[in-house]
């Protein structure tokens, strides 16, 4: 089973950011949705919220490998809003995300070019004020040893650029650990070695954890 997971990227956080082109505003929200229902639900709350406006155009992605895309242009010429928004979701390769850009019409037509280059700057001036994150899989390890091993095997996982999830302390101590998959057998191996095979390891089931994206990775 854990061959079969792979790592992806979602916007962990609400962001919003806004451009002005030709005095038109453009409103960007960045939402991390769960569900279609989910990102329906987000898309009617900008609509009411931003029910002024004269465009409300947005496109979400669902999935672990983007198996759900959806846009709408909202009343926009076709192909220059909803599809410029995905486009910047998908090459970001997000998913579980949704994007909702208003536009306040400014009274200066901006044409086909210019429309695309607004919605594509404004999603990507809102994805610049989300928390980005890879979703990596991983393996949840238990490890317990006596006082004087754990203080080894913590200074061994730290040195690996790893920290434990919680320790417990009672007559022995407990470190829960989530280890990347890539280095779980690393791990298993140090804190065999820095224990002298003394500490019981248990490797329980393969989950996800966050691993933060660098923003400079959307320009």
């Amino acid at each position: 089973m854990s061959n079969e997971l792979t790592a992806y990227r979602i916007a962990a956080s609400a962001g919003e950011g806004e451009i002005e082109e030709k005095k038109s505003r453009f409103i960007c929200h960045i939402r991390p949705v769960q569900s279609e229902e989910e990102a329906l639900a987000f898309i009617e709350e900008m609509k009411k919220t931003y029910w002024d406006a004269r465009h409300n155009c947005y496109a979400f992605i669902l999935g672990k490998k983007q198996e759900i895309m959806r846009y709408s242009d909202d009343g926009e010429p076709g192909g220059t809003a909803g599809k410029p928004i995905l486009e910047v979701l998908s090459g970001a390769g997000l998913c579980y995300t949704a994007a909702v850009v208003t536009r306040y019409f400014g009274g200066t037509l901006l044409g086909t070019g210019g429309l695309v280059r607004a919605y594509t700057q404004a999603t990507q001036a809102g994805l610049a004020q989300s928390r980005l994150v890879w979703m990596c899989p991983g393996d949840q390890l238990t490890i317990t040893a006596d006082y004087t091993a754990m203080g080894k095997i913590r200074y061994a996982i730290e040195q690996m650029g790893m920290s434990p999830a919680d320790m417990e302390y009672a007559a022995d101590v407990t470190m829960n650990l989530i280890a990347p998959q890539e280095l779980t057998e690393a791990v298993i191996k140090k804190v065999t070695e820095v224990s002298n095979g003394q500490a019981k390891i248990v490797r329980g089931d393969v989950t996800y954890f966050e691993q933060s994206t660098n923003k400079s990775d959307l320009t």
